[in-house]
């Protein structure tokens, strides 16, 4: 073996072994830098702040992703035809007709804050998922078996990942909290 070969391996390997991804870190991370953000859009639309932080969680692999973090998608929303705004192109799971993996045209957000208003507009004016909104903003379980009902995602397992996420992390809390723009108003009076 080369000499130069021995300093890429070397390199790849402290490359690798200096990056030692720590999921529940992660997920805290994300929890804190999002969860006033997903209270805001809960008051706003309805939709839970649990299934919002979760679902980010989970789409975006704790704000790591390639679609979180360059195109600021957190929640994996595809282009459809009728997407005038930005794009980027991602391989997922749209294949060809010889059976090849394609790229998928993704949303892409000039803000984060832009795909988590997108995504609760999203829900709120597509159709198929009208019947997630009689819900309660409480009822976390019955939202993330109605998400995957309604088409949301193809994993068969998706409702009881978000499920497990929200429980294990106790994201329902943030379904009770207070509206953030509520007590900001009130501390100016």
């Amino acid at each position: 073996m080369s000499f130069g070969r021995v300093l890429i391996l070397a390199g790849s390997f402290f490359l690798f072994s200096s990056f030692d991804f720590n999921p529940e870190s992660a997920a805290f991370e994300y929890i804190s830098a999002y969860k006033e953000l997903a209270i805001v859009e809960m008051y706003r639309t309805g939709i839970p702040a649990s299934i919002t932080l979760a679902q980010g969680l989970h789409e975006s692999n704790y704000g790591t992703s390639v679609l979180a973090t360059e195109a600021n998608n957190h929640f994996g929303i595809k282009c459809k035809s009728y997407w005038t705004g930005k794009t980027y192109y991602h391989k997922d799971d749209d294949y060809n007709k010889k059976g090849e993996l394609l790229e998928s045209c993704f949303r892409a957000y000039d803000t984060d804050i832009d795909s988590y208003i997108d995504r609760s507009n999203f829900l709120m004016q597509t159709d198929r998922y009208a019947p997630l909104f009689t819900y309660s903003q409480t009822d976390y379980t019955g939202w993330a078996y109605g998400l995957k009902y309604c088409g949301y995602a193809t994993d068969e397992n998706y409702s009881q990942k978000l499920i497990n996420k929200i429980e294990k992390y106790g994201l329902s809390m943030y379904d009770t909290a207070e509206d953030p723009f509520r007590m900001l108003i009130s501390k100016r009076k």
